[in-house]
């Protein structure tokens, strides 16, 4: 520090600040939100840390200064507990024998109150889906709207709640739907839905999940006049209210015997309680053959993954895209699974 001058005396010092909060945000998958709520604000803001700990490093790999170390090891640590923020390999597309595509996609009512200023929406989200030809569909916000025909798919399970306006969780398959239900959350419109779906002599049990929401207006010029307090305790008791409806959905998933695919809006990032309990021994397709940041949320400028699709270790993963549609505030994201692991 003391061959440094002031200013980059200065610029150390906020990459200590910046690194040691990075170290402390990997304990947080760790700590469940009802006890830590505080600390699990934090990881919303996992991916900054990741971004700004990673100008630091380069800023004294170019300047040739020891200092880079300090970053470097934050970055490295994370790297080994839960890999990379941005993947570099590239999705492998395998066209397989038993090849299973499955789509996950929050269609926010299918712009039912004209969010997007745009016409007819709802037509060219259905359009969308079925130029990409998945064999199974998992829809979050579902609304039954005029305007929406998904007969081309064989088979559907739908859970809808709402007096005026329906609306929930929905599954479209090609194939066979054999026993069907939902796991109810109390205290809110949010839930999870079911599908045991038959493929060949496979039966594979199919969730769709989404978590209680934030409800944050990403707009940049709501969130200046946003109170910091409220907002700050709107997300905590969020993140409380994630945790209760994770342990109800684990229950339910305990009971089944069957090979899981578990598609979801989980409102959260993949550094949280939620993802990792969630998760458990599944593989996020994402990770396994996704590409870039995987960004699923529309925020500008700022890479939010909070929309997942994980297999059964007995599927292999051969492909996944992250969509760049515009058509909700979520992104489409679609998988190609196979059951003949290589």
């Amino acid at each position: 520090m003391k061959k440094l001058g002031l200013f980059n005396r200065i610029i150390y010092g906020v990459n200590a600040i910046l690194a040691a909060v990075l170290l402390l945000s990997y304990l947080l998958p760790l700590l469940p939100p009802k006890t830590f709520s505080i600390l699990a604000v934090l990881n919303l803001g996992v991916p900054f840390l990741i971004l700004t700990n990673a100008l630091c490093f380069l800023y004294w790999l170019l300047k040739l200064k020891k200092q880079l170390l300090l970053s470097f090891i934050a970055l490295f640590i994370g790297y080994l507990f839960y890999g990379s923020l941005y993947k570099f390999s590239g999705s492998k597309n395998i066209e397989a024998t038993n090849s299973l595509k499955v789509m996950n996609y929050n269609v926010r009512l299918f712009n039912l109150y004209e969010w997007i200023p745009e016409k007819h929406i709802e037509t060219k989200i259905t359009d969308f889906i079925k130029a990409q030809t998945p064999d199974i569909l998992s829809l979050q916000e579902y609304h039954p709207h005029n305007n929406v025909n998904l007969s081309f798919f064989k088979y559907k399970y739908e859970k809808l709640s709402g007096k005026k306006v329906k609306h929930g969780q929905a599954i479209f398959s090609q194939f066979p739907i054999i026993n069907s239900g939902s796991v109810e959350f109390p205290d809110t419109g949010n839930n999870a839905v079911f599908a045991d779906i038959v493929k060949g002599e496979d039966t594979i049990r199919v969730y769709n999940i989404h978590l209680e929401s934030m409800h944050i207006n990403t707009n940049v010029e709501s969130l200046k006049k946003e109170d910091s307090e409220r907002l700050f305790k709107r997300v905590s008791q969020t993140f409380k209210m994630q945790q209760f409806q994770t342990e109800l959905f684990l229950m339910h998933k305990k009971q089944c015997r069957y090979k899981m695919i578990i598609c979801g809006d989980f409102n959260n990032t993949a550094f949280s309680y939620v993802y990792q309990k969630i998760k458990g021994n599944l593989n996020d397709t994402f990770k396994e053959t996704g590409n870039g940041f995987g960004s699923t949320y529309n925020i500008k400028f700022f890479p939010v993954r909070i929309d997942y699709i994980f297999a059964d270790e007995d599927f292999t993963v051969n492909g996944f895209k992250t969509y760049s549609e515009s058509y909700s505030d979520h992104y489409p994201i679609m998988t190609t699974l196979s059951l003949d692991k290589e």
